[in-house]
């Protein structure tokens, strides 16, 4: 079953598939997990597409490992 990346509740588990979106939904989820700076550049999206399996906690671990945070 799709996931609605629009009004889907997420949290850390929630696994990325093929239809994955960066949806005002994400965005709000990891502003949450990451703080309030944070946003989207190409690389964490590429990453984020790259085709390897990870859920939004792995996302999150990703974000604060690039701006060297825990």
């Amino acid at each position: 079953m799709k996931f609605d990346w629009h009004g889907g509740m997420i949290s850390p588990t929630t696994e990325i598939d093929s239809d994955y979106k960066n949806t005002q939904n994400v965005r709000r989820f990891l502003s949450s997990q990451c703080g309030s700076d944070f946003k989207f550049d190409r690389e964490l999206m590429a990453w984020i597409r790259n085709g390897l399996a990870k859920n939004m906690g792995d996302v999150v671990d990703e974000w604060k490992r690039r701006r060297g945070r825990r």
